[in-house]
């Protein structure tokens, strides 16, 4: 009996892929009429998509981190609009619900960052790069 394979398959982050760059595109363009998105530079990180390709989860990055929250909120309340949207761009059987996420991995990479750099962290790396 074969092994399911460990994470998504191709296809799910091929489509993936699809609707980030289709996303992307949508806001940049300015096709949502938002006064809060026209105002900011939105950046799509990540799109994953459920198994059975009705869900998406989105991940947002708004410029510098800039009022993250009404981003959220204005992109939320856009959503019915940028659903439509990217389905007329798709050429799936279904158009997949959108749940759009803070990307936090950016703060949390500069969290570690900031650890590692701390001089009683950085001493021990020290040691252990020595004991090579």
């Amino acid at each position: 009996m074969a092994q399911q394979p460990e994470g998504p398959s191709v296809r799910l982050l091929r489509v993936g892929e699809q609707v980030r760059h289709i996303l992307s595109d949508i806001l940049q363009r300015g096709d949502v009429h938002d006064d809060v998105l026209a105002k900011h530079v939105v950046s799509v990180t990540e799109v994953r998509m459920s198994p059975d390709l009705r869900h998406a989860t989105i991940f947002i990055k708004s410029l510098l981190g800039q009022d993250e929250d009404a981003v959220l909120k204005a992109l939320r309340t856009n959503t019915a609009y940028i659903q439509r949207a990217v389905a007329n761009r798709m050429t799936l059987k279904y158009a997949a619900k959108l749940k759009f996420l803070a990307d936090d991995s950016f703060d949390e990479g500069s969290h570690i960052d900031k650890l590692l750099r701390q001089p009683k962290v950085a001493q021990d790396l020290v040691k252990d790069e020595g004991e090579d």
